[in-house]
């Protein structure tokens, strides 16, 4: 047989309170209460937020919904400019040929028109000690308003390259009504 007993904690009747505040402090003489017997819960999250899929199913790639761009060598190119939230998936690689002192700059921001914000900012100084390949990979989750974009940047002089690939995926509308793969 269960057993119920009374749970005082403002902590627990705060939270109730935030979550649910149609219930406007449970009304008068009404308590938190517990019982010791097992109830099965079921989760209907997914399908509460209109995705019938995992989150982690959800935020998935595929053929449909992938937009990959390319920056090489002094390009500046718009990477997203749709608004709403997204996956990014940045690969930066730097060739450096020459040992002549001269770096290489590569960097991922977002840009509204007026302000700039960097979210990778990555410059490499070729000291003169010998040629090399350098890469690195990021994951970025960014919102993009209205009026604002992601670019990518890939600074490189005659003797050393940057390339930077984006790949990005939107996983929800400004709403954050969520998209799924297609």
């Amino acid at each position: 047989m269960a057993q119920e007993f009374i749970i005082n904690s403002q902590t627990l009747e705060d939270k109730v309170n935030d979550l649910l505040p149609s219930q406007a402090g449970f009304g008068a003489g009404v308590d938190l209460s517990a019982s010791t017997q097992i109830i099965p819960i079921v989760d209907l999250t997914e399908a509460a937020s209109g995705s019938g899929l995992r989150e982690d199913l959800q935020k998935s790639f595929a053929h449909g919904n992938t937009t990959v761009v390319t920056a090489t060598s002094n390009q500046d190119v718009s990477a997203i400019s749709t608004t709403g939230y997204f996956k990014v998936l940045i690969q930066v690689s730097a060739d450096n040929y020459e040992s002549n002192g001269v770096g290489t700059y590569a960097r991922v921001y977002l840009d509204d028109g007026t302000t700039e914000k960097n979210l990778i900012d990555l410059s490499t100084l070729n000291s003169g000690v010998s040629p090399g390949n350098t890469s690195q990979s990021f994951e970025l989750m960014v919102y993009i308003a209205a009026g604002e974009e992601l670019r990518i940047q890939a600074d490189s002089n005659v003797a050393n390259r940057v390339f930077i690939n984006c790949a990005s995926r939107q996983i929800a509308d400004l709403q954050g009504n969520l998209q799924n793969p297609s």
